[in-house]
């Protein structure tokens, strides 16, 4: 047995949502949505199941990830919907759900990848968003009403001057349409009766925060790189009460999600295209399909034998032996013959395997495993 020293240990954040299937402009974590699915439609016919006498194919395992540079105007939910068809995938989930009005990354697990899923989702996640000065709304973002007005515009110095108080461990109090509970029910939910929700204050880490550029008096546009719960729609609400006006999200862009970044990402019009090329013998899907094992980065791997690894396939512990044991513990991912096998604890001079891996069907290229 052999550590990766090229592996280290995870990060943790998540996202939350206005509604279970819906991120709303974001929390650097995920959650929310105030308004009715109608408003949300996307009529992309690729969106929807298919009608009438078509013969339904069998569905195919296919394990890996897609990171799709989600358009504004999808939901996440249709574009899982979209890629479980192209890929004929039997499964498929979403690690961090994005919001229609939102564009960027949306990493897709297909099959096996769908158990590496909160790795990704506790990882930072960056943001490119666009703060409107002058209203706040009642979601935070551009689809609330209005429920304050100032006019009032900060300066430029102004800005760069509060950037500091909102670095680092910070606390923040949710938006008011988040999908936290409050004695049992979702806070979208009360506050869509309206009924008046008070969220406490939680501690948040915003890793950095930095203004982009100020097209006008009206607008200025941030860049923040934060860990798990930071909600971006209560950033841009607190800044605008601090400067002496208001201001809601009106633009934003998911550049980072745990380990896949925008050189990760792919549009869904060249995904389609090789996936019209694969059917006519052109191309392979799996050129499309990132490692299940890249949602694991941080995570160190550790190489067994043959014989281990069949007793770890059997949900069977396996004792730690000889000078190449290692020494560490915590969460590992376990290969044989370059292969992913399990996750696994690794301590008291075991391995435990916590989840196994049956990676049979389409995987990613082997050219894949190498990062760009």
């Amino acid at each position: 047995m052999t550590m990766d020293p090229a592996h280290g240990t995870i990060g943790g954040e998540e996202t939350d949502q206005r509604d279970p299937q819906k991120n709303n402009f974001a929390d650097l974590g995920d959650n929310s949505q105030p308004h009715q699915e109608p408003r949300r439609i996307n009529n992309d016919p690729r969106a929807r199941p298919q009608k009438g006498n078509q013969p339904r194919r069998d569905r195919r395992d296919v394990h890996g990830w897609v990171v799709l540079d989600k358009p504004i105007g999808m939901t996440s939910t249709q574009a899982v919907a979209v890629l479980k068809r192209l890929f004929n995938a039997k499964r498929a989930g979403h690690a961090g759900t994005l919001d229609p009005l939102a564009s960027g990354g949306l990493p897709i697990a297909l099959g096996e990848a769908t158990k590496t899923v909160p790795f990704v989702m506790d990882g930072r996640k960056r943001y490119q968003f666009t703060v409107c000065w002058g209203e706040e709304r009642d979601t935070d973002d551009i689809e609330g009403r209005v429920t304050a007005t100032s006019d009032q515009r900060p300066t430029r110095e102004a800005i760069l001057a509060l950037l500091p108080r909102f670095t680092g461990v910070i606390e923040q109090v949710p938006p008011r349409y988040s999908a936290i509970k409050v004695q049992g029910e979702r806070a979208y939910d009360l506050a869509r009766d309206g009924e008046i929700v008070e969220l406490a204050a939680r501690p948040v880490e915003i890793h950095h925060l930095t203004l982009v550029d100020q097209p006008d008096s009206d607008r200025a546009v941030f860049e923040a790189e934060c860990g798990k719960g930071t909600y971006v729609r209560a950033l841009a609400r607190d800044m605008g009460r601090i400067l002496g006006t208001y201001g809601h999200i009106c633009a934003l862009r998911r550049t980072l999600v745990g380990p896949f970044d925008e050189n990760d990402m792919i549009p869904l019009d060249q995904l389609e295209a090789l996936c019209d090329r694969a059917a006519s013998g052109e191309g392979s899907l799996a050129d499309a399909l990132m490692p299940v094992e890249t949602a694991l980065d941080d995570i160190p791997a550790l190489a067994v034998t043959r014989a281990d690894a069949a007793r770890l396939h059997r949900g069977q512990a396996v004792l730690l032996r000889g000078r190449d044991a290692p020494t560490s513990s915590g969460t590992v991912y376990v290969t044989v013959a370059g292969r992913l096998l399990a996750l696994a604890e690794v301590g008291n001079g075991e391995i435990i395997p916590k989840r196994v891996f049956n990676l049979t069907g389409l995987t990613a290229s082997p050219g894949r495993n190498e990062r760009n």
